[in-house]
């Protein structure tokens, strides 16, 4: 397999993915993944994934924030990942993504790409945090990697730098922090929602895990097992409860898309 390396996206979350020799440096080299997710340095991104296949049905990843540090798990990625192992590694629409967490199926269906995200581990809790009166139901989920769930009443008024980081690194939640996700309900039902991402420390437009960490509670709360989720950028994605809520494998459905295939200059690339 010849190196390749591409800018994708899932609903607004954007990652740099490597097939051959630049997966091997993506997975093998944080400062590399930090040069090259620098948006003004860099090509610019959220994160990289390095991509390999198994078989004809099956393939490997690695996810690293743009900070370069390893994750357990990214939604959004492994749903960009499914896509490239289809449409650039031949591999079949129906697969499994083998994250740092766990075994992921995937179905690829041109630009949608569905999951099969398993179940937390633990039901959502509430840990001791004090937060304003504008934030309400302060819960805790892990999806592969830990989210903070935060309902407030004017999601579009939210001063997202200010209110972030304080919760993204609480006490509370364990010297990892944790991810926040602040939502609010529409009129019509669907849920929106922000998130201020660890190993990004920034708001990112979309997070997947976080979006399925939303869904949960929202639909433990209110006996649901569909809901329509809409991140920062203006997609929507489809998330359905494959049991009863919050202790049940999810189903993720949101487009996947390819930005541009990326060749380093060589200024660049004796810089790094």
């Amino acid at each position: 397999m010849r190196p390749r390396l591409f800018k994708v996206e899932g609903a607004g979350n954007d990652f740099l993915l490597g097939i051959g020799e630049w997966a091997d440096r993506l997975a093998h080299d944080p400062k590399l993944v930090r040069r090259l997710c620098d948006r003004r340095l860099g090509v610019g991104a959220d994160g990289a994934i390095a991509l390999a296949a198994e078989s004809g049905d099956r393939v490997r990843l690695v996810h690293r924030n743009a900070d370069g540090g390893e994750t357990g798990f990214c939604a959004n990625g492994t749903r960009c990942a499914a896509r490239a192992a289809v449409e650039v590694l031949g591999c079949e629409a129906q697969l499994v993504v083998e994250t740092a967490w766990r075994p992921i199926s995937a179905e690829v269906d041109g630009l949608q790409v569905t999951l099969d995200i398993p179940a937390p581990d633990e039901p959502p809790c509430h840990p001791e945090i004090a937060a304003s009166d504008s934030m309400k139901d302060l819960q805790f989920v892990r999806v592969g990697v830990p989210h903070l769930v935060v309902s407030v009443a004017d999601i579009a008024g939210l001063d997202l730098p200010a209110v972030g980081p304080p919760l993204r690194s609480h006490e509370a939640l364990g010297p990892e922090g944790a991810n926040v996700s602040f939502y609010e309900t529409d009129s019509d039902g669907a849920v929106s929602l922000r998130t201020w991402e660890r190993g990004v420390e920034g708001e990112t437009l979309s997070c997947g895990s976080g979006m399925v960490a939303v869904a949960l509670v929202v639909m433990a709360a209110r006996d649901l097992r569909r809901l329509e989720v809409a991140p920062a950028s203006g997609d929507r994605l489809t998330v359905e409860a494959l049991g009863q809520p919050p202790r049940c494998p999810i189903r993720l459905t949101g487009p996947a898309r390819f930005i541009a295939e990326i060749e380093p200059s060589e200024d660049f690339l004796r810089n790094l």
